[in-house]
């Protein structure tokens, strides 16, 4: 069993009490269980005793008369009162809040026939010959033992059904270590609770172990998996400064890191946080099936009601006693169990599916909300494209070849924390340049840096804007000067992602409209817009702007879709009637999404509008097959057929046939499991 952060003190260790409600009003399986298990074995010998006169009438007319009543009257009891008192409580509460739901039926229908059964075994000698059947006055106890266990049994298959996406937060929960080997400020090593550990803390990590907070690595190199993170199998190799997450698991080499979030601050942390928001959050069209309990039961009370009333008035023999038996049947079959099961056993399947492929589903209504979307705002930096310049183009002018300018200008550039600095260094790093080290660097805020090198003056700087190199329209050009002459020209770019251009393609194929809103300039988006094919684009848009153009396509009446990763976009991710932040991205994009794409590409968006469609297909189809069931089978139920088949339904069967309906919604549920994104 596991163990749950919400323990009490009088409890079993590390367990809430098992009688609190958990999942629709009543209390967790492991409370329901031993009842069902009773009332397993309890019914079986009164569906033997009801049934057995009829399937083997030798062996039972040996029992003294009434005896047999009696005795599926002290083993229904304990299952009516006991087994099923969670449904009861369930079913006071409805009356009394006047909110009708599925257990004001149920609990309606095995009362009726509990009661009518008793009064039966009570008065027999009383009843007139008239109400006496073959074996006597027909007794129900078989129907409210069975009914108890079917509707007990439907609970826990939903509540396990609902606990899935907990078993998920679970296994998260469970890839951070609870221990962590802090450096101590003279080198040794103490083993600390995770719950000790603070930012800035020094943690060493040991081949094979997970690493307990997010932070940056100090010292040492490995390789790390992160595939709990971003799905991907091949291990991603880190070096001092790069970024560590908790969870993900070292497989080579010792190093050191730094704490950086810790706690609830961790990545780790957030997803599980927002693998529960989205269990929490309920869809709008769990909110129909709602609306539709609402007066579905009414109606049905009124028609167990008007089904009494007609026997009892219209029927010539035993009339009452039909009425009542089919006001029970009634009852029992338009149990709306399924649709209580319909919506929420969809989406639980289908937000732990999405959690398997690398989209999170924050709240459930943004799920259903971008299957019916149709225009599509994705931002350019991060999301379409990987986030940090990279050099290009190296275009060295007379007396230079490209590896002598680009190591010249890495040179300079060396001491420099500009990304685009940093993108130099890293080319000519990626070339194994080797270069001599600056002197007498100097770097001008919007003018570049000047430094000598090799004795030599090198000056990097910004390419006037209206130079443009034509294989590389969308580059920003960067100009280097060697004493005083011009020496040739670097193009650095931001390169697309390399899943945007066929995941594009395949949102249109979908039916969205895919247009692209970055703050960057005119030239770099248009480039960038054609080679992509995009449906339109924005360019030089501010964070406000963002928003603005959100609500200006919503003006229109379409429905819009936001991707995003930076902290420019949360604006415009609240805006939107879907918000998508990238997990790559920052903490408040994050936050301010519906759905987040843990790998953060757009391979993953393809995958949640998949999703997002096979689910709301899913729900459709269970809100179906729950109302087929319960509808189809009220008039039988009520004994509409009788006047021209004979044919009447026993409560018994009703109750199969409403389990029936259950079983059909929670299967069709969970094709979603291996439903293909």
């Amino acid at each position: 069993m596991h163990h749950h952060p919400s323990a009490s003190a009088d409890s079993s260790p590390g367990l809430p009490p098992a009688n609190e409600p958990v999942y629709m009003g009543l209390p967790h399986e492991r409370y329901l269980r031993p009842r069902l298990y009773v009332a397993g074995a309890l019914a079986l010998p009164v569906l033997v005793l009801a049934m057995g006169g009829m399937i083997w009438p030798h062996a039972f007319h040996r029992l003294p008369a009434g005896l047999s009543g009696w005795l599926q009257f002290a083993l229904t009891t304990p299952i009516f009162f006991w087994a099923g008192a969670p449904l009861n409580g369930r079913w006071w509460k409805s009356i009394r809040e006047r909110d009708t739901n599925m257990f004001t039926l149920t609990v309606t229908g095995t009362g009726a026939a509990y009661g009518f059964s008793f009064a039966a075994l009570l008065l027999a000698p009383w009843f007139p010959a008239a109400y006496l059947g073959e074996h006597g006055v027909p007794l129900y106890f078989e129907a409210v033992a069975f009914i108890t266990c079917i509707v007990l049994l439907g609970q826990i298959l939903e509540q396990r059904a609902h606990a899935r996406t907990d078993a998920a937060i679970r296994a998260l929960m469970s890839l951070a270590p609870t221990q962590a080997h802090r450096l101590r400020p003279d080198g040794t090593e103490e083993d600390v609770a995770i719950g000790a550990v603070q930012p800035g803390d020094r943690l060493r990590v040991r081949p094979g172990e997970s690493l307990p907070v997010d932070g940056e690595l100090l010292e040492g190199s490995s390789e790390i998996n992160e595939a709990m993170l971003t799905g991907e199998p091949l291990p991603v190799a880190k070096q001092p400064g790069s970024k560590v997450s908790a969870g993900t698991l070292n497989t080579t080499g010792s190093f050191v890191f730094r704490a950086e979030r810790v706690g609830a601050d961790t990545l780790l942390a957030q997803i599980i946080r927002l693998v529960e928001q989205a269990v929490e959050s309920e869809a709008p069209i769990a909110r129909l099936a709602d609306r539709v309990s609402a007066w579905f039961v009414p109606v049905v009370l009124g028609l167990a009601g008007v089904t009494f009333l007609a026997w009892g008035l219209f029927a010539p023999d035993r009339g009452w006693l039909y009425g009542l038996i089919n006001a029970i049947s009634v009852l029992v079959i338009a149990c709306p169990c399924a649709l209580g099961l319909a919506t929420p056993v969809s989406l639980v399947t289908g937000i732990g599916r999405g959690a398997a492929a690398g989209v999170l589903v924050k709240e459930s209504a943004a799920l259903e909300r971008l299957a019916g979307a149709n225009t599509l705002l994705i931002d350019k930096t991060g999301t379409l494209t990987e986030g940090r310049p990279r050099v290009v183009a190296v275009e060295p002018a007379a007396g230079f070849t490209a590896d002598s300018l680009l190591g010249l200008a890495a040179a300079a550039e060396s001491a420099s924390e500009h990304p685009l600095a940093r993108a130099i260094v890293d080319e000519a790093r990626a070339r194994s340049l080797a270069y001599p080290a600056a002197a007498e660097f100097a770097a001008e805020p919007g003018a570049g840096v000047h430094a000598t090198v090799g004795g030599r003056a090198v000056r990097v700087e910004r390419a006037p804007s209206d130079l443009v190199l034509a294989s590389h329209a969308e580059a920003t050009l960067v100009a280097v000067s060697v004493d005083g002459q011009r020496a040739g020209l670097l193009a650095l770019a931001d390169p697309l992602k390399g899943t945007s251009a066929r995941a594009v393609t395949e949102l249109q194929r979908l039916g969205l409209q895919v247009r692209m809103v970055t703050g960057d300039r005119e030239l770099t988006a248009r480039a960038l817009a054609s080679q992509l094919g995009l449906d339109g684009y924005a360019a030089g848009v501010t964070p406000a702007g963002k928003q603005d153009l959100v609500r200006a396509h919503q003006a229109r009446g379409e429905r819009v879709v936001f991707a995003g990763d930076g902290l420019n976009d949360a604006p415009a991710l609240a805006a939107a009637d879907v918000g998508i932040a990238m997990g790559t991205g920052t903490d408040v994009a994050i936050h301010s999404a519906g759905l987040v794409l843990v790998k953060g590409d757009l391979a993953a968006l393809v995958r949640a509008v998949h999703l997002s469609r096979a689910v709301l297909r899913n729900i459709k189809q269970n809100l179906f097959w729950a109302f087929a069931f319960n509808t189809a089978g009220l008039p039988l139920a009520a004994g509409a057929l009788y006047p021209f088949t004979g044919w009447l339904l026993n409560p018994m069967f009703a109750s199969v046939a409403m389990s029936l309906s259950s079983v059909t919604v929670i299967t069709n549920a969970l094709r979603l499991r291996h439903a293909r994104l």
